[in-house]
């Protein structure tokens, strides 16, 4: 399924912008779970750096290493769902389902659309 131009452009910039909400996400849950202020900063820098090499590495559209699209899946399931898990943790049950599931769908239709734009190409 492809998406039409302008949907498209706003499914990129939302799935951006979860992206972001999924690392902040981690950044609040770090400096606020831990039981002094070492492990508050080792958790507050340490998740939010760590789902940032994650992605790097394997989800990014430049992705350093090309893997294929069910590990793709997996990782960003995983950075989704740590946000979603972060947003719970500290205290916002209703804003980690409303993240996880917006994260679901964006995903999905990120995924169909990027799929149906290269079988297009290869035609």
């Amino acid at each position: 399924m492809r998406l039409p131009g302008a949907l498209r452009v706003l499914n990129e910039g939302l799935a951006f912008l979860l992206e972001i909400a999924a690392v902040v996400a981690l950044a609040w849950w770090g400096f606020t779970t831990g039981g002094n202020v070492l492990v508050d900063i080792v958790l507050g820098v340490g998740a939010p750096v760590a789902a940032m090499v994650l992605w790097g590495m394997f989800a990014a559209p430049k992705a350093r290493f090309k893997v294929a699209l069910p590990f793709v899946m997996l990782v960003k399931a995983a950075v989704f769902g740590a946000g979603a898990l972060a947003f719970h943790g500290v205290g916002h049950p209703a804003l980690a389902i409303t993240f996880a599931v917006v994260a679901l769908v964006n995903t999905v239709l990120l995924t169909m659309d990027r799929e149906a734009r290269l079988r297009a190409v290869a035609e």
